[in-house]
């Protein structure tokens, strides 16, 4: 059985830790890995290898770098079917929502590919008298990312390449859920030629992430996860002095306008609410149709979509949603299916005891669909993470986007309606950083960024696109004037242009 390397200063390495945890087969709940949980010590190691490959790394041209940057967006281009079958045989999405995810990674890679235009300064030729002022964006140094299990080859592409592109160097720590697609990513980022120690890769659980938020070398960390952990990882690491960018849970709403095309908007609820098994932060779990008519009319449309839903391995090419990461995934997600039940939810389709012959130890659940859910309700109120789609029915518009406003997470949203005013309304008005407009998962192409608002995201930037430029570096200023033939003796006055 293979154990899962840690990779620092170019070379994989065996832990020496005592304590390690299985990876599993979720389609079939069988062992296929084992990954040991690294020591501090370990991360020590890596922080020094990542410190001694600054310099040299900081100070290369950003078109060398962008050189190297390229040369990993061919070998990603070259590989995408393998990382999608090492994401799919450790996370369980099928190979085409695996495929997918491995594109939305490259594209952020390519993205910095442009780094030499994006890194560009500004001038300023006299501010002053003969004074001239330039400012430019400069590395933070050693730099840090933990990534959720969900993605485990996009999330840390939407990290590391941009961070190193600007010039830093950089410690991943991916989820202990599903670590080969990222390690195999890793293997083609040292194909392509980088310096040894620029990414270096330490797996391990929350002993790990300690030392990533307390390492002092470590300049700034990114996450994404569950909202408690990213306030933890968030409050932690600015209380020792980083920079934290923390995405954390969503509660994604899609309301549903009396004048929206029902099938359309039934076909994007199928997809944004089951593909990957519910298991994405941008998942629409949420439909909030407007009047009575419409929920009728959703319901009706939705019912025998999710009831027909071919579910299965990633290794059916028809199957259209598979299993969940792990048992203990499982179990959560039937506890919340039961508590719909028992808090008085209409359970339209009930996927608990699905069972798929061949792969009954796996770690399935049906697509589920609840109707007439309140907002008091704990499976609106939390969560799920799971193949679960709630009906919450609404009066009118007004309420919809009260409703939406007053939730503690705000992630994404969308509207469908064929009203310009009211899609306009909602874009501008909504409590929301991520808006679709007939749009189901309103997730940013590469060049824009990704973030929500409220407790959906810690911190003060969004990640990948410019706001990952800003994030992983910090702005100089340079005021210059060159000595001439005339001396004016000492000013004391504070400088300014009058």
């Amino acid at each position: 059985m293979e154990t899962i390397r840690n990779a620092i200063n170019g070379k994989l390495a065996l832990s020496s830790s005592t304590r390690s945890q299985p990876v599993f087969n979720p389609a079939t709940g069988e062992e296929s890995a084992v990954l040991p949980l690294s020591t501090a010590a370990e991360l020590d190691e890596a922080v020094a290898a990542a410190k001694a490959a600054l310099p040299a790394w900081r100070d290369m041209p950003p078109l060398k770098r962008a050189r190297y940057m390229f040369k990993f967006k061919e070998l990603l281009d070259a590989h995408v079917d393998d990382i999608a079958r090492a994401i799919s045989k450790e996370h369980g999405k099928t190979h085409d929502d695996a495929l997918g995810e491995v594109a939305r990674g490259v594209e952020v890679v390519e993205f910095a590919c442009g780094i030499p235009h994006l890194l560009k300064g500004e001038f300023s030729r006299n501010v002053g008298p003969s004074i001239d002022s330039h400012a430019d964006r400069q590395p933070l140094g050693v730099v840090a990312g933990i990534t959720p299990f969900n993605f485990p080859a996009m999330v840390p592409l939407w990290m590391y390449p941009i961070a190193v592109a600007c010039g830093n160097t950089f410690i991943l720590k991916p989820s202990e859920r599903d670590p080969s697609a990222p390690m195999l990513v890793y293997e083609l980022f040292k194909q392509a030629g980088f310096p040894d120690g620029v990414l270096n890769v330490v797996h391990g659980d929350k002993e790990i992430v300690d030392a990533i938020l307390d390492h002092p070398d470590i300049k700034a960390v990114s996450f994404v996860g569950s909202t408690p952990i990213a306030e933890y990882v968030y409050s932690r690491g600015t209380a020792a002095g980083k920079r934290v960018q923390a995405l954390g849970g969503a509660k994604n709403h899609m309301v549903v306008m009396p004048d929206a095309d029902m099938d359309k908007a039934a076909d994007a609820l199928m997809g944004a609410g089951y593909g990957s098994a519910g298991e994405r932060c941008m998942a629409i779990s949420v439909a909030v149709p407007v009047g009575e008519e419409t929920a009728d009319r959703l319901v009706s449309a939705l019912k025998p979509k999710v009831e027909a839903l071919k579910i299965g391995p990633s290794s059916d090419p028809d199957a259209e949603m598979g299993p969940l990461v792990t048992k203990q995934a499982q179990e959560r997600v039937l506890g919340y299916i039961d508590r719909g039940v028992e808090e008085g939810a209409d359970l339209v389709v009930d996927g608990r005891g699905f069972s798929l012959q061949g792969y009954e130890d796996g770690y399935f659940v049906g697509g589920t669909l609840f109707d007439r859910v309140t907002t008091d309700m704990t499976i609106y109120k939390e969560e799920i993470f799971g193949p679960v789609l709630s009906v919450v029915r609404t009066e009118s518009y007004e309420e919809a986007v009260a409703m939406i406003d007053k939730h503690e997470y705000g992630n994404g949203t969308a509207i469908f309606t064929r009203n310009g005013d009211a899609a306009r309304d909602f874009a501008d008005r909504i409590e929301v950083g991520m808006v679709g407009v007939n749009v189901p998962i309103p997730v940013p192409v590469a060049y824009h960024s990704f973030g929500g608002w409220k407790r959906s995201l810690f911190g003060d930037h969004s990640i990948y696109g410019s706001e990952g430029v800003r994030f992983y570096t910090r702005l100089k200023t340079v005021t210059t004037r060159w000595p001439d033939d005339i001396h004016e003796g000492a000013v004391f006055t504070f400088p300014s242009m009058k």
